[in-house]
């Protein structure tokens, strides 16, 4: 730049040859001679124009000395005419151009001259319409490119002016952008104030800070929140214009890109204001909270200050954040404009890190995260939205998800890359996962989310980085604060349906442990609610985008995101009131949404929201809707749904559709009752202006009998929410409402004859109804709440028949790979809903007519499920399946010829529904399958199977002959015959996973023995009838399914046999008739079947003892058998059994609170005698102490899921009774009256249990208390001891051999510490764990327990320690007048009296008749929460009893066979009577019975 030495005006010299200027008229004039304006703009024009074409080296400088002495007199420089000023002006910046370098003014005549040009000419820029905006324009042109501007630098104080400069440069670019009338003038503008802006910041020493101010403020332009102010220290500079927050701008406000220009032309220097700017207002914060809490700063120092994250008293005040928080996001928008000027910036930010307050680190942490992610002071765009309602799916091959439009201001974009260029400070940021604030550590994990997201603002993410960032997000999800995690979870909101699939999944999906995905799914569970929720909607809003890929079968979509689904469902094992009702929600809105597909929608719907409609559009849209079935699109979302669910999954999404039928059965009783509540009630809607609404109830009769039924109604509902009172207090308020409509909506909702159409409309109405009907916003919402919740769980909403069609074509087509899916979900709709499929039931028949098999074709595979849906609608309604011949041929075909041999069963099932020509029907196919029966032979197992179905439904129609054969045929032809004999040992133990004929054959032989009884229809002739099965089932129980006197069968043959008997005798003995027959010695054998050597033996009879016994089918001795899961090897099945006696116990805990009999709420304490006596006749017990020691592991398996504090009493008292009895299975009084080795064995078991008993007492530091009353045992099992010397020497003599009590005390101690560790570990599981995710130590379990081997024995003590029985003797002398008595006993004198097996039978009849309904259910699962700590109950048995097939259907089911391994064996001792209706032919072996961890 030349020099700008100013000098005095030279006197003028006599004309050279170089050319001068040429215009010689006056410009100044005298006071009172002024000249008139035409004539002085007239002269000012000419002047202008001729300087104009002159160049600086081609004219006489002193020419110009006049003229630029009069164009700075006053009287032109404060004129009050515009154009004299404007044309002074450009006459004024051509001198300064012409007489460059040397201005030939004084440093006064500048200022009056820039201060014009400043107050007057810039200003004027602001108006293109302006006449003389040439002249402006000129002026503008020339200061910025000349450079003249730069004179303003060497003006004395000129920092006012300078400051004035850019104010009003950067006021009339941001104010003309929109009144310029073209854009070339906008541009022109915007290039020469920026060059002259550059210039001045360039060429000065330093500039004012209140220019840094305004410089600072222009990136605020881009900020919607900061229309207040501009951030910086003086207020008065706010110059943000509050048009610009509205506008989604296409380009950048001409004011921010100015500034940028600037930053970016002046580096170094801007670089240095930035920080003195910013360390100023750090600076000025931190003093102003140190001069206003000296003392709390002094505590700090002195070391008083803790960790708490509300140190707000030490920290900057209100005002100061304000001003910081603004601070922070200029610093967000300079490193996206111009990044190099926050060089020194950025350490001060990083040290903001490491600041002691919460505030300043959150600022500093937030900002910095933004920053790394490209993230300017207007924040980020809108979220991608994941609609799982939006029809088609979003696809990965679909081009527009990646062209959306984005607002210029909040697309994220780093125009370095961060971690690069400030690695230091990066790696300090990471460093604040490990922050003591959780404020910090939600905000760090929401940042390193973003930075995910936008790959570093766009700059990118090396592999490395971004895989640390996505372990980092997995282990803030496990963190120990729920804000934490939920901050965690909402990050995957932030992604878009690619980036999540591309970026979080690559770690592995839902199902792979230690995965991202995982993770997330693994906090459906999470301990706290609204990380549950937040998780548990996020992923199945990601799975309902991801339905689309799903259904066209992505592979990799399928493996990532195929388990969502299972993940959630799993969640109802928790037992959660809470979480079920949340899972309901999620079930209905985002997995399976009402609304989807949305076929009305408009066309930018059908695309996922990204396509807003082209031309032409909207016609396609309706030509796609008139080509699309809604009802087969909702079809197929739930059948790929269903598809991928694993195992306990598809139980609880089976139980949800049977838990409908129970709760839609409440509520038409509800209805009926709210209509009966106002029977003489006017219509609310009629006369709700003048209703008084909290009244109502206005009954002709019965008014005691109606509210005391509408309690218990409300009451049942109320148990389901989590909220009961609130729940209460709705349904009693949707009762008073008296609105009929609203009750046949609901009845819409729950009838089979309502399509979803229906459905769908009526939920609509009935949620505008209530919002309109309810007087509060509130009110509204509350009572909308709790019915949204019932309506979601009683309407036909998946079994609906809409639905049947689509799923008939499935099964028919097998598209997608769905027509397995589709025959499970006909066959569940056919055997709970059958009502929906009348209108379907038809076309069904004509399919199977069609499959038809015959000798030389077979049928369809999915005919079988056809088979069983027709069958279970048949009957029901018998009326409405065909009866013309065809039909019936078709079946008697199925019959015949079916495969699998299910097919046959179903089929006889159909035919025999109607009583027209049943006996004619029978008969013809008894015969047709007994002709010329032979093994092998095409047909033979649909044959047996026939067989046995019409032994089942139509014994009656059999003759005798006939009869006989088939007998014949069953026994003699199969059972008893071994056509491939084994050459393994007869001992040998195997399980196959498929059946051969040989074994199919018998397994339906045996089933054919079983139904024949379960038909005998005379009870006088039944024992004499099932004497031989029984003791058939009986053998192959105890021979381990050997029935083969070479004892050749296969052992994969044998165990399958011995499954099936043991599940036989379940099913017999649910009928009081026949399970009389079964003696205590025979039922004996059942529990051992509980730890037969193979998993899939034990695991299909407690499956099947569950589900009965879930239904009160069974007696009450048959209670005892889980208890023998103590040894369980596997731990998913010990774990299962657990949960389910926890669940049973609380069920039938809850009955008390119904105010039925006690003596039904107590049925798991009571089963503890009938427990010591299978225990007794258990062919592993020996009376060695090691053998004791090891059979108080089942007691305490009992107690561990049984007792409480409350109930331990009467436990304890039952096991003393035992003491005072005989055995009465097997043993006969012995001449002399002593007691006999099974008595002996009773009372080595009493002791034990007592022992047992008072240890965990004194550890859990429970009281027993003394029972007020004599328990009386069952008498099959126990009985009295007549001579009361000889009970008295019994009572008094100590059984157990010494070293049993410190023995059980060591097991006891082992096992409590075993499950209390477990319980930590879920609680910290469900919490989210630590902070760095650590894994918890594993507890060290129950030794195995292993059979007894010829080794040397340890030396026991000889002594025991005293039995506690005489310091309970002496209690209860003491009387329990000071005791405090539990509730759950102080009655047990009326409860108990001399009871048998027909006793229990009526009690089990009694809970049949309706007791335990749903509200003892949902107390039960209450309380079997409230019992675990750590929130992670389980509840599956109780799903596995709903979701299992009907009695029929399920008998062909076979376990999953899995691998386990096997413990020895060691001799029993046996026992010295047997049964006559069980005769034993050998000694019991020994069953596995390996201690699980």
């Amino acid at each position: 730049m030349p020099s700008r030495t100013t000098a005095a005006v030279a006197a003028v010299e006599e004309p050279q040859s170089i050319p001068g200027l040429q215009f010689d008229e006056p410009l100044s004039w005298r006071a009172g001679k002024s000249i008139p304006v035409a004539d002085l703009l007239k002269r000012l024009n000419a002047l202008s124009k001729e300087m104009q074409d002159m160049e600086q080296d081609e004219n006489e400088r002193d020419s110009f000395t006049k003229v630029a002495k009069e164009l700075v007199s006053p009287n032109l420089l404060g004129h009050k005419d515009k154009g004299v000023k404007a044309l002074a002006a450009a006459c004024l910046v051509d001198i300064l151009r012409l007489c460059a370098p040397d201005a030939p003014y004084t440093s006064q005549q500048l200022r009056d001259i820039f201060n014009m040009i400043i107050g007057q000419i810039l200003p004027a820029l602001a108006d293109p319409s302006n006449a003389y905006n040439n002249q402006h324009l000129y002026v503008l042109n020339s200061l910025a490119q000349v450079k003249s501007i730069v004179l303003l630098a060497d003006i004395p104080s000129a920092d006012a002016m300078i400051k004035n400069v850019f104010s009003i440069c950067f006021d009339v670019i941001s104010g003309s952008s929109k009144a310029s009338p073209g854009e070339d003038m906008q541009k022109n503008v915007e290039i020469n104030m920026t060059q002259l802006l550059v210039c001045l910041v360039d060429e000065s020493q330093s500039l004012p800070p209140e220019v840094v101010d305004i410089v600072v403020a222009q990136f605020l332009r881009t900020d919607p929140k900061a229309l207040g102010g501009a951030g910086g220290r003086n207020k008065k500079h706010e110059v943000v214009d509050e048009k610009q927050s509205t506008l989604v701008l296409r380009q950048l406000p001409p004011a921010y890109n100015m500034a940028k220009y600037i930053c970016n032309a002046c580096p170094e220097k801007m670089a240095r204001y930035f920080s003195q700017y910013f360390n100023d207002v750090i600076v000025d914060a931190s003093s102003s909270s140190t001069q206003k809490h000296p003392s709390k700063i002094k505590k700090r120092h002195s070391g008083g200050h803790d960790d708490s994250d509300d140190d707000h008293g030490s920290g900057p005040t209100e005002d100061d954040l304000r001003e910081l928080r603004k601070v922070h996001g200029l610093l967000r928008e300079l490193w996206r404009a111009c990044p190099a000027v926050l060089q020194n910036v950025i350490p001060q930010l990083e040290a903001e890190l490491s600041a002691e307050n919460v505030q300043l680190r959150l600022l500093a942490t937030e900002t910095l995260g933004d920053i790394i992610s490209g993230i300017g002071a207007a924040g980020l765009p809108a979220p991608p939205i994941l609609d799982p309602v939006a029809y088609p799916s979003n696809a990965l091959s679909n081009p527009l998800e990646n062209t959306v439009s984005l607002n210029l201001l909040t697309k994220p974009s780093s125009p370095q890359p961060f971690p690069s260029v400030h690695p230091q400070a990066y790696s300090n940021y990471l460093g604040r996962r490990h922050d003591k604030s959780t404020v910090i550590r939600a905000a760090w994990t929401t940042g390193i989310g973003r930075i995910l997201t936008t790959s570093a603002g766009g700059a990118g993410l090396n592999q490395q980085d971004e895989d640390r960032l996505i372990s980092d997000l997995s282990r803030m999800m496990g963190d120990a604060d729920e804000k934490v995690r939920i901050a965690a979870v909402k990050v995957f909101a932030t992604f878009s349906f690619r980036e999540i699939i591309s970026k979080l999944g690559r770690p592995g999906g839902v199902n792979d442990t230690g995965s991202l995905l995982a993770t997330l799914a693994d906090r459906v569970r999470d301990r706290k609610h609204p990380v549950r929720e937040e998780a548990m909607t996020v992923l199945a809003r990601i799975w309902g985008v991801a339905v689309g890929e799903i259904s066209a079968e992505n592979e990799q979509i399928i493996a990532l995101l195929g388990g969502i689904p299972s993940k959630i469902l799993d969640t109802y094992y928790t037992n959660d009131i809470e979480i079920i009702g949340l899972l309901d929600r999620v079930f209905f809105e985002q997995l399976l949404p009402l609304s989807y597909p949305p076929i009305k929608a408009k066309s930018h719907k059908l695309t996922n929201g990204n396509s807003q409609g082209e031309k032409g559009s909207q016609g396609e849209a309706d030509r796609i809707e008139e080509n699309l079935d809604p009802d087969k699109i909702r079809t197929e979302r739930i059948l790929l749904m269903t598809r991928d669910l694993d195992e306990r999954a598809r139980k609880v999404f089976y139980a949800i559709q049977s838990r409908r039928m129970m709760l839609a059965q409440i509520m038409s009783t509800y209805l009926a009752r709210c209509e009966d509540y106002n029977v003489n009630k006017p219509l609310l809607w009629k006369v709700r202006a003048n209703a008084d609404k909290s009244k109502g109830g206005v009954m002709d009769e019965n008014e005691p009998h109606i509210k005391e039924h509408l309690t218990r109604l409300i009451k049942t509902f109320a148990s389901l929410f989590p909220n009961s009172q609130q729940a209460t207090s709705d349904l009693w308020r949707f009762v008073k409402m008296h609105d009929r409509r609203s009750y046949q909506l609901i009845r819409f909702c729950m009838a089979p004859e309502s399509d979803y159409r229906t459905v769908f409309k009526a939920i609509k109405e009935l949620t505008k109804r209530i919002n309109d009907a309810s007087s509060s916003a509130s009110a509204s919402n509350s009572l909308l709440d709790t019915l949204t919740m019932l309506i979601y769980r009683v309407s036909l909403i998946i079994y609906n028949k809409s639905h049947v069609p689509a799923i008939m074509e499935f099964s028919r087509t097998d598209d997608k790979s769905l027509a397995a899916t589709a025959h499970e979900v006909l066959r569940e709709v056919s055997s709970k809903t059958p009502e929906v499929l009348k209108a379907h039931v038809q076309e069904i028949c004509r399919v199977l007519q069609d499959e038809a098999p015959s000798a030389e074709k077979s049928n369809d595979a999915g005919a079988v499920d056809n088979l069983k849906a027709c069958a279970s609608f048949a009957s029901k309604y018998p009326k409405e399946i065909p009866r013309d011949r065809k039909f019936l041929q078709a079946m008697s075909s199925f019959a015949l010829h079916g495969s699998p041999p299910e097919a046959a069963k179903y089929a006889v099932s159909v035919i025999l529904a109607a009583p027209e020509r049943k006996e004619t029907l029978v008969k013809d196919l008894a015969q047709k399958c007994i002709r010329a029966f032979e093994f092998g032979e095409e047909g033979f197992l649909s044959r047996l199977a026939t067989l046995s179905q019409l032994m089942l439904l139509a014994p009656g129609e059999i003759d005798e002959q006939s009869s006989d054969q088939i007998l014949d045929i069953a026994i003699k032809q199969i059972l008893l015959q071994v056509r491939e004999p084994s050459k393994k040992p007869a001992d040998a133990y195997e399980w196959s996973s498929t059946m051969d004929p040989e074994v199919m054959a018998k397994c339906w032989a045996l089933k054919l023995l079983v139904n024949r009884i379960r038909s005998h229809p005379d009870a006088e002739t039944l024992p004499d009838v099932a004497g031989p099965v029984y003791q058939l089932l009986s053998t192959l129980i105890e021979e381990q399914g050997e029935v083969s006197k070479a004892k050749d069968t296969p052992p994969a043959h044998k165990s399958r046999l011995r499954l099936l008997a043991a599940r036989s005798y379940l099913k017999l003995c649910t009928r009081k008739s026949h399970d009389a027959l079964l003696t205590p010695y025979a039922f004996n054998a059942l529990p051992i079947v509980a730890q037969d050597s193979e998993k899939p033996v034990r695991e299909g009879f407690m499956q099947r003892l569950k589900k009965y016994l879930n239904h009160q089918k069974l007696p009450q001795r048959f209670y005892t058998i889980p208890f023998l899961a103590a040894f369980e090897p596997s731990d998913a099945l010990k774990h299962d059994v657990t949960t389910w006696i926890k669940s049973r116990a609380a069920a039938f805990a809850s009955v008390k609170s119904t105010g039925a009999s006690t003596r039904a709420s107590t049925v798991m304490e009571s089963i503890f005698a009938r427990l010591l006596s299978v225990l007794s006749h258990h062919p592993d017990y020996a009376n060695a102490p090691e053998d004791l020691i090891d059979f108080s592991r089942y007691i305490i398996f009992y107690l561990q899921n049984v007792a409480t504090a409350d109930n331990l009493s009467l436990i304890y008292h039952i096991a003393q009774r035992v003491k005072q009895c005989r055995d009465s299975v097997l043993s006969t009084p012995a001449p002399d009256g002593s007691p006999t080795e099974a008595d002996e064995r009773l009372y080595h078991l009493s002791d034990l249990a007592q022992i047992t008993i008072r240890k965990y007492e004194d550890m859990h530091k429970w009281t027993i208390q003394t029972m007020p009353g004599k328990i009386r045992l069952p008498t099959s099992l126990f009985s009295e001891i007549k001579s009361h010397s000889e009970a008295q020497q019994i009572a008094e003599h100590h059984y157990l051999p010494g070293g049993v009590e410190a023995g059980v005390e060591n097991v006891l101690k082992i096992a409590l510490k075993a499950a209390k560790m477990a319980q930590h570990g879920k609680k910290r599981k469900s919490e989210g764990g630590d902070v760095d995710n650590r894994e918890p130590k594993k507890s060290k379990g129950l030794p195995v327990r292993k059979a007894a081997k010829p080794k040397q024995k340890k030396t026991m003590p000889k002594t025991a320690k005293t039995p506690r029985t005489k310091k309970v003797k002496e209690q209860e002398d003491q009387g329990s007048g000071d005791r405090r008595r539990s509730g759950r006993v102080k009655d047990v004198e009326k409860i108990y009296a001399e009871r048998d097996s027909e006793e229990d039978d009526e009690e089990m009849e009694f809970m049949n008749s309706g007791v335990l309904e749903a509200e003892q259910e949902a107390e039960a699962e209450a309380e079997v929460e409230a019992n675990e700590s750590a929130g992670d109950t389980n509840n599956e048995e109780d799903v596995r009893d709903d979701v299992e097939h009907d009695e029929e259907g399920a008998e062909e089911e076979e376990p999953t066979p899995k691998t386990t391994p096997r413990s020895k064996k060691k001799p029993a001792i046996p026992p010295k009577a047997k049964s006559a209706a069980s005769p034993r032919t050998k000694p019991r072996g020994t069953r596995s019975r390996a201690a699980a961890v």
